[in-house]
């Protein structure tokens, strides 16, 4: 006899219908078999099963003989151990100890030696996937369910273990769908410490910060050591608008399926704060694997990705920014699947001028070598330095600066600047969720008109100071934010002047 019940897999950030077919063949020696492209964690599912079974009160594989189960379609690679469930179920029907109607019901889950349920990645994507897929019900793990919840219309059971599954399924004792709950976008508070009131000094830098949260632009900072360049980036966030309900839902669903989604949290409320360490390899910073999974890029999505010590990242770590930082996405291809991540971050990177770190510095002697401070800047390549907008100067602090008890702006009244330079972008791009920074051609044509006075401060500037085509285009849009933030509709000669300031004087 045979049995199919409906499951799923994540391919990406998007589920995918996957049929489990359990066939048991009386006759012959026993065998579990699972074909349809498994990796070790669902072929291990056979011992799982059969034990969750037995220790359940139901027969188990080991006296059926004979047992086959494809996980169609069968190109599709398959991972994780949320197969464990419909496999146990489609095994109970096979066998003839359950009897239920399974169309449109679809069931996830790992199961436990003893039979208990437990929790998953990715179930948003999966429970999404299941409601546009016009299934009616979906049975989930009890750990999953307040991040299912916020899915309406469908029916999320949740299930603490096999037990209580079979005895649903059977009419006996009927579990209660949960009631759906309202997406929660309320931000959670930020770390009192970190406001820009407390850092001292650094005008400059606070105002780069500030137009690169407005227009979402990405920036990187020049110092010695000790001179501020990481509390500002930490302080950062701060004054980043808060996330609409579009942005929480793919943030959650990101964090979901990475299984870095807070223990009982619904879902991720604030910008996300990525800061991988300098020795991270490229798998972890972009995503990858054998079935693909996203990486720091990803869960930055539409918060800061922070690269401290910048230069000592590998050369070919960094330039696997290239695509990201110009359009918004990651594309991961391997042999047996590809995926493509979001990645629309905003990139703050700091480094120091020189290995040892005062080439800039006015109170302390470098003491490199000049080939020394050609090989470290050299670290960073051409095409990396020209898809960031904004290149700052962070120097040392006097130390009479730093005993004052003059407090700076703070973080809430230059976030206040922001969310009204976002909410100018929102009416012009029609709530599209497109910022400044991601711009294309046609939008700088129609929203980015220039004066000749304007003009020609840029024509002139970009001789003077051998812009990139792709250069010349980010001051424009840096010019919009800019005016954004004073109110202004037309980018003025002014604007233009301001944005220049913030490239690189080489």
């Amino acid at each position: 006899m045979s049995s199919k019940i409906l499951s799923s897999a994540i391919t990406g950030l998007s589920g995918a219908t996957v049929e489990v077919e359990v066939d048991v063949l009386s006759s012959g020696l026993h065998a579990v078999t699972i074909v349809g492209l498994p990796d070790t964690s669902v072929k291990e599912s056979r011992d799982r099963v059969s034990s969750a079974l037995k220790n359940s009160g139901f027969k188990p594989p080991h006296q059926c003989g004979r047992i086959t189960v494809n996980l169609a379609p069968a190109d599709l690679q398959k991972s994780s151990p949320i197969y464990d469930v419909p496999i146990a179920v489609g095994f109970l029907v096979a066998t003839g100890q359950l009897v239920f109607d399974a169309n449109d019901k679809l069931f996830v889950g790992e199961l436990a030696l003893n039979g208990d349920i437990r929790g998953i990645n990715g179930i948003l994507s999966i429970v999404l996937f299941a409601r546009e897929s016009g299934v009616k019900e979906i049975y989930v793990p009890e750990q999953n369910l307040s991040e299912a919840a916020i899915v309406d219309g469908i029916d999320i059971i949740g299930v603490k273990d096999l037990r209580s599954l079979v005895l649903h399924l059977s009419g006996q004792e009927m579990l209660i769908p949960i009631e759906h709950k309202d997406l929660d976008v309320a931000e959670a508070d930020f770390p009192s410490s970190l406001d820009f009131k407390y850092i001292k000094g650094h005008e400059h830098a606070k105002r780069a910060l500030e137009i690169a949260a407005a227009g979402g632009h990405n920036v990187i900072f020049h110092g010695p050591p000790g001179s501020g360049k990481t509390l500002l980036a930490k302080t950062f966030v701060t004054i980043l608008p808060p996330l609409n309900k579009k942005e929480v839902l793919d943030i959650t669903k990101i964090y979901s399926v990475a299984g870095q989604l807070p223990y009982n949290e619904q879902v991720i409320r604030t910008r996300q704060f990525r800061c991988p360490h300098h020795s991270s390899s490229a798998v972890s910073l972009i995503g990858g694997g054998s079935n693909p999974k996203p990486g720091e890029i990803t869960l930055a999505h539409r918060g800061v990705l922070f690269l401290d010590e910048f230069a000592e990242f590998p050369r070919v770590v960094l330039e696997n920014l290239r695509q990201p930082l110009e359009d918004g996405t990651i594309t991961i291809a391997r042999a047996q699947a590809s995926a493509t991540f979001p990645a629309n971050f905003t990139l703050i990177a700091a480094m120091n001028p020189c290995p040892c770190g005062f080439a800039t510095d006015n109170n302390r002697e470098c003491t490199c070598a000049p080939a020394q401070v050609a090989r470290y800047t050299q670290k960073i390549s051409g095409p990396i330095l020209d898809r960031i907008d904004m290149h700052i100067d962070v120097p040392r602090i006097h130390v009479n600066k730093l005993d004052s008890e003059d407090l700076a702006e703070e973080s809430n009244l230059i976030r206040k600047r922001v969310e009204g330079a976002r909410e100018r972008q929102e009416i012009r791009f029609a709530n599209s969720g497109t910022i400044n920074a991601e711009m294309n051609q046609v939008d700088i044509k129609k929203y980015c008109v220039l004066d000749k006075e304007s003009k020609d401060l840029l024509r002139s500037a970009a001789e003077k100071l051998d812009l990139s085509a792709r250069a010349y285009y980010r001051m424009i849009k840096l010019a919009r934010t800019i005016a954004d933030l004073e109110d202004s509709e037309q980018i003025t000669k002014s604007h233009i002047a301001e944005a220049l300031q913030y490239r690189p004087k080489v």
